[in-house]
Parts: structure tokens; C-alpha cells; sequence
């Protein structure tokens, strides 16, 4: 790419420096926003928010990133307009013609990356909304455009004849930031929507998106740290929730370090401090670092409440079931995500406890239980599957003399992928294993009921992660197939049998049987449709699915966990 004569003239004029200068003063933007001076930092951006793009996108980045700590649908809202009203302004600073490679000015390629920074970050709001993916797929047109802009900017650096401009770290930075956060995104998505966009031009390689994001978090620009962000969020949950825990904790750590060292009292790092402690099982360590970030500020609760949640499944993790209950309860009375989810949790770890122990707590098992569906909220018209699957669970408590649920603490675990966390620690394995036996023990002391068959389902797929992750290998088989074996028999969990197959296909990947894992996860892939946590539930599989055929490929097999 060649500047235009136009461009060259205007490189060393106000026009360049201005580009130079907004994007100096939103690095010093940030770096309050990271030292916890957030209001500092929001009024430094607002001065320049509607006639700089670079301010525009970062105010309304940090107003995403509140709304997604948040998921109050006012946030969601608010950041949306803002986040619109930041692309209206890269809007003005683009290319009026058709956007080709020749004749274009560096200010007009920073308009391109921003412009399609802004479109990204929106369709990140609609997944945050809607983790089926439909309204993603929905809204194809502004996920395709942003795609676009970023194949196309990408092909620009690649060109022999790109010149580069003053501000060209930054400009790449922003590409990187694209071309890795789409490339992992669509890598994660089960086969089926992934099929679907590719039809649209679209297609994902994690590893390749990863590198890119590696790359773009190692230089000093202004996407530096949302690289390093994005490849902290996917070490540490995406990998956990949307996979099957494949993330890479010693690069997290690799990635928090210097951070660390640079904002030590900084929230977010302090909370990514704690959660790779906590996927690490070094529980006591993690619930120090959570303690600290809360301690750290208390302008911005929301760093608070994603504390919060982190400790409440800490505890649950320790059995300390009154701790838990108390993070609980405070996310209930605090937070707006999903009361309903909040008071499920509440009453799920009463119901570990005696009746004298639940006393002081002032609160009745049955009557939070039957509280939770009028709890229920929608995000954009979209119920949260967490949602759905608490209210759905809740239903028993609605008759007199309710049958109550086995283990609920244990199985809502299982939806966070929980049991991998406690895998990494043979005490935590064999705790909760105690607790899932003495449930199965009071099963069997009870008349059998329309739950019976369910509720011991539940208690074997969960004992079969446990004995899995303290190798005893051949028991964990037999309690997986132990739950496709009373599959005609299920009438209300229709979740167990495709994730006891995911769970059996994974232990087989673990022992090298690798064409019957491929098996197992097929079928639990295209045989099963209707259920709860369904989405979730793919999510893993495709994971699962890609270290199975990575691996097959390779000739080799390498641990995994579910």
C-alpha cells in the first residue's frame, strides 16, 4: 500500500499528530481505568468521546466491560448505545469511497480497524445476551462486516507495498486483536452453527488465533492489554465453561505477571490472580486474592460480585456449605444477572444442612426453592440457560411432601465444570465423593419415586468424574454407562445420557482409545436435541471433538480433563 500524495502531506501535519495524540491520551485513559481510578479515567475519555474515535471506542469499551461484569440489562442497554454511537464516529473518519488498499490514509486504515472493533465488541454483548448463538447468527450481517474489514486489513499488512505510518503498532495491534479473537470464537462453536456461518464466508483456527493474540498482547500498543484480556478469559473460563478445561495455565500466568507487577492493587488482574490459583485447586490461595480485589476498591462493585461468584464455588469446592450460602445470598441481594440462579444456590446449600444449622440463616429450603421461577428474568428476550436449568430442577418443591433433590450444590458444579477444578486435588476429589455417597445412600433408603431414576443418574455421573480423577478409571466407565443404560428410564434429566457419553468418550481419550471416544461424542453429538445446558453441552463436545481428532491425527494421546 502506497499513501496517497494527500496523506504523505498530512503525515507530519495536526491530522497525523492528532491521531498520535488521542491515542497517547487513551493509553493514559487506560492505565487509570487498571490503576482502579475509574471515574478518572471515564471523564478523561468523555471530553474527546464524540469527535475522537480512539476515545469513543475506548469509553464505550470500559462501559462494555462494566456491563459485562454486571449483566444488568440497563448496562447491556447503555453500553450498546454507546458502543453504536463510538462506531458512528469511526463511521465519519472512514474511507468515503469503497475501502481498497491504494490511496488511503493512516488515519483512514485506524478508522477501519476501529470501525470494526466497534461492530466485534456489540456482537460480544449479543453472545453475553444469548449463549445458544441464534441471535449471533441473527445479527450475521454486522458479525460478517466486521469479519471482513479484518481479512481485508490483515491481507494490508501482509502487502509488499504497505507503508507504515507513525502509529503502525498500534494499527496492527488492532488486526491482531480481530483476526485472533474471531479465529478463536468461531473455533469454539459446535459444529452445527459453525457449519451454518462458514456457508456465510466464515471460518475459525484456534491455534492460529491464538498466536495472534500472543503476538498482539507481547508489544506496548493500545490492544495490548484487550489481547491479553482475551487470552486470559479463555485460559481461565472459556476453556472451562465453553470446553472441556484445556486452557493453558502456565501461559495465563506467563500473561498476568507483568501486569501484576505493574498494578498490584489492580481489580482485574487480582481477580484473573485468583481464578488460575483456583483452576489450579489452590483453593486457600485463591480465596486470598479474591479477598484482596474486593479490598483493593469500592468504587466499581461489580469487581465485587465476579468475586463473589468465584468465592461461592471456592467454598462449595471445600464443602464449606455456610460460606458459600453467604456469597450466595449477597450475589442475590446485590447482583441482577440471575436472581433466580441466586436463590437456587442459596437453597441448594441449605439443603446440604440440618435443620439446627439452617435456622440462623432464617430462611426456609422449600420456600427458595418454590421462589425461584418468579425470579426469572429475560436478557433481550433470552432466558439464561443457567436460568432455565435451576427453574427446571426447582419444579419438585412445588407439591406438598416434595421429593428433595439428591446433591444440587454438586450437580450445578457440574454445569460450571466444576469437578475439574477439583480434580487438580486428590482431598477435594475424595471429600466430595463422601458427600455423593451418602446421597446415593439415602436414595436407596427411600421408597422409590418418579424422581428415583434421575436423581441416582445424577449421583452416577458424578461419582464417575470423581473416581475418574482419582484414576480408578474402570469403576468411572461403569458408573457412566451405568446412566445409558437407564436412559428409557429418565423422565425429566434428559441432560445426563449425551453428557455421560461426553464424559465417557473423554475418559477413553485419556486411556488412548481414541476412535471409540470419537464414537461416544458423535453420538452424544447428533443422537440427542431439547435438553437443558444444551448449548453448553456442544460447546464441550467440540472441544472434546478437536483434541480427539488432533490427536488421532497426531498418532499420539495426551491427558485430558472433562
Amino acid at each position: 500500500m502506497k499513501m496517497s500524495g494527500e496523506a504523505e502531506t498530512r503525515s507530519n501535519g495536526s491530522e497525523q499528530s492528532d491521531l498520535s495524540v488521542a491515542l497517547q491520551d487513551c493509553m493514559v485513559a487506560l492505565d487509570l481505568f487498571l490503576r482502579n481510578e475509574f471515574d478518572e479515567a471515564l471523564t478523561r475519555l468523555k471530553s474527546r468521546n464524540k469527535d475522537s474515535m480512539y476515545h469513543a471506542l475506548t469509553y464505550a469499551t470500559i462501559l462494555e466491560m462494566q456491563a459485562m461484569m454486571t449483566f444488568n440489562p440497563e448496562d447491556i442497554l447503555a453500553a450498546g448505545n454507546t458502543m453504536k454511537e463510538a462506531q458512528a464516529v469511526c463511521q465519519r473518519y472512514r474511507k468515503k469511497s469503497s475501502f481498497n488498499s491504494k490511496n488511503i490514509t493512516e488515519e483512514e486504515l485506524h478508522a477501519e480497524v476501529c470501525y470494526a472493533e466497534c461492530l466485534l465488541q456489540r456482537a460480544a454483548l449479543t453472545f453475553l445476551q444469548d449463549e445458544n448463538m441464534i441471535s449471533f447468527i441473527k445479527g450475521g450481517m454486522k458479525v460478517r462486516n466486521s469479519y471482513q474489514i479484518y481479512k481485508e486489513l490483515h491481507t494490508v499488512l501482509k502487502s509488499s507495498s504497505y507503508v507504515q505510518g507513525d502509529n503502525h503498532g498500534h494499527f496492527e495491534g488492532g488486526v491482531k486483536l480481530g483476526v485472533g479473537a474471531f479465529n478463536l470464537m468461531l473455533s469454539l462453536l459446535p459444529t452445527r452453527t459453525l457449519r451454518l456461518l462458514e456457508f456465510v464466508g466464515f471460518s475459525g483456527n484456534k491455534e492460529f488465533g491464538l498466536e495472534q493474540l500472543q503476538e498482539g498482547s507481547a508489544e506496548h500498543t493500545f490492544r495490548s492489554f484487550l489481547c491479553n484480556m482475551l487470552l486470559l478469559c479463555y485460559h481461565t473460563f472459556m476453556s472451562f465453561i465453553l470446553g472441556t478445561g484445556e486452557g493453558d495455565v502456565e501461559d495465563a500466568e506467563k500473561l498476568l505477571q507483568p501486569y501484576l507487577k505493574k498494578y498490584p492493587k489492580g481489580s482485574i488482574f487480582l481477580f484473573f490472580a485468583g481464578r488460575i490459583e483456583e483452576i489450579k485447586g489452590n483453593l486457600d490461595a485463591a480465596i486470598k486474592r479474591f479477598e484482596e480485589c474486593c479490598e483493593a476498591q469500592q468504587h466499581w462493585k461489580q469487581f465485587h460480585h465476579m468475586c463473589y461468584w468465584e468465592l461461592m464455588w471456592c467454598f462449595t469446592y471445600k464443602r464449606h456449605w455456610k460460606m458459600a450460602y453467604f456469597y450466595a445470598d449477597l450475589l442475590s441481594k446485590e447482583n441482577a444477572w440471575s436472581k433466580a440462579t441466586y436463590a437456587y444456590m442459596k437453597a441448594a446449600y441449605l439443603s446440604m444442612l440440618s435443620r439446627e444449622e439452617c435456622q440462623p440463616f432464617g430462611e426456609n429450603v422449600v420456600t427458595l426453592f418454590r421462589q425461584v421461577p418468579s425470579l426469572k428474568q429475560k436478557i433481550a428476550g433470552k432466558s439464561l440457560p443457567t436460568e432455565k436449568f435451576a427453574i427446571r430442577k426447582a419444579r419438585r418443591y412445588n407439591t406438598d411432601n416434595a421429593i428433595p433433590l439428591p446433591a444440587p450444590p454438586l450437580e450445578m458444579m457440574y454445569i460450571w465444570n466444576g469437578y475439574t477444578v477439583i480434580g487438580k486435588q486428590k482431598d477435594l476429589t475424595e471429600g466430595m465423593l463422601k458427600t455423593l455417597d451418602e446421597a446415593q445412600q439415602m436414595l436407596e433408603q427411600h421408597p422409590r419415586t418418579e424422581f428415583t431414576t434421575d436423581d441416582q443418574c445424577v449421583v452416577s455421573l458424578l461419582k464417575g468424574l470423581c473416581l475418574k480423577h482419582l484414576g480408578f478409571k474402570e469403576e468411572a466407565e461403569h458408573y457412566f454407562t451405568l446412566v445409558l443404560c437407564n436412559e428409557s428410564q429418565i423422565k425429566y434429566d434428559h441432560y445426563l445420557v449425551p453428557n455421560a457419553l461426553l464424559e465417557h468418550g473423554l475418559l477413553c481419550m485419556e486411556e488412548g482409545r481414541i476412535d471409540e471416544a470419537i464414537k461416544l461424542l458423535e453420538a452424544a453429538k447428533q443422537n440427542y436435541k431439547n435438553y437443558s445446558m444444551e448449548s453448553r453441552t456442544h460447546f464441550r463436545i467440540q472441544a472434546a471433538l478437536h483434541k480427539a481428532r488432533g490427536t488421532a491425527e497426531n498418532g499420539e494421546c495426551s491427558p485430558s480433563s472433562p
